[in-house]
């Protein structure tokens, strides 16, 4: 089922669940466990990622993945497109691989460099910008488009305006719906949502929630990517640095508590990011289908 129909015609919140492409076979068995105990929560759609370098391999794996996904286990996939490493042929080639296997549903992305290099080079007889991957493949093919969108502005952005500005030639060229960078202050989100909002942004924009359970490998994400980490969660997390057990049943606590000021407050749904591990994610979307908050009077 096309994502953008599913978020048209949703009467409840949205949920879906973020994958990568495993590396080892120990790694695909984390993944095959993660799928079998989230599909029990019914998600209404799942992604999955390409490799950090991009590589045709790579590329092809995500496909592969996002098949066996739909025939496996029943639930609907979306694979993540980007133009890292590949001219316009080549991911005309990939898009109608992914056409022939019955995906239906793409988040379109720029890509970040390749391992080991720091500045993002657009490949020879490639595109340069995720616009113009939209806008390609809305001519020619019938996907459901998504796009990334950063609530506290992409790390290569000129300025929150510029990164608005391109957001909206985004969904100009054909992205349907959007995906936010992790983030963990609602704030951020909510005035996001009216800045892209008073822009003329119109389409639906899921907020991404990466539940916490490591400190050092969350204090790394965050900085890679530009989010902040409120000084009051960085105090709290430092004090149990040293308990894992601890750090995880905290992260578990303040992303439950996240989501439901989220969907109280209308959003239309939660896209997790799971880094290929069931518990957190188990935890806080059965807490949250028992409780309903979108179902409680808004508080904002």
């Amino acid at each position: 089922m096309r994502i953008d129909d599913l978020l048209e015609r949703a009467d409840r919140p949205v949920f879906s669940f973020e994958f990568f492409p495993p590396k080892t076979p120990e790694g695909v068995w984390n993944l095959l466990d993660a799928l079998g105990a989230l599909k029990e929560l019914e998600p209404d759609f799942v992604s999955v990622t390409y490799g950090a370098g991009g590589s045709a391999t790579q590329k092809q794996q995500t496909i592969d993945i996002v098949t066996r996904i739909k025939r496996d286990f029943g639930l609907e996939a979306m694979a993540h497109f980007t133009c890292v490493g590949a001219t316009v042929e080549e991911l005309r080639t990939m898009l109608d691989r992914m056409r022939d296997a019955g995906i239906e549903n793409v988040l379109a992305l720029r890509g970040d460099p390749p391992q080991g290099q720091t500045e993002w080079t657009a490949t020879e007889g490639g595109l340069s910008y995720s616009r113009e991957l939209i806008d390609m493949i809305r001519e020619d093919y019938e996907f459901a488009i998504g796009a990334a969108c950063f609530p506290e502005t992409h790390i290569h952005a000129t300025s929150p305006e510029d990164d608005l500005r391109y957001l909206g030639e985004k969904v100009t060229a054909g992205a349907r719906f959007l995906i936010t960078q992790l983030f963990y202050d609602n704030a951020a989100y909510w005035d996001f949502v009216r800045r892209a909002r008073e822009a003329g942004i119109d389409a639906p924009i899921l907020p991404g929630i990466m539940p916490i359970t490591n400190v050092a490998q969350i204090k790394k994400i965050t900085e890679l990517c530009g989010s902040a980490l409120p000084h009051k969660l960085t105090r709290e997390l430092d004090a149990r640095a040293g308990d894992a057990e601890a750090v995880a049943e905290f992260g578990v606590a303040y992303a439950t508590l996240q989501c439901m000021d989220l969907l109280a407050n209308g959003a239309p749904g939660i896209h997790f990011y799971t880094l290929n591990r069931s518990a957190a994610t188990r935890a806080i979307l059965s807490a949250l289908k028992a409780f309903q908050p979108w179902r409680a009077p808004t508080t904002a």
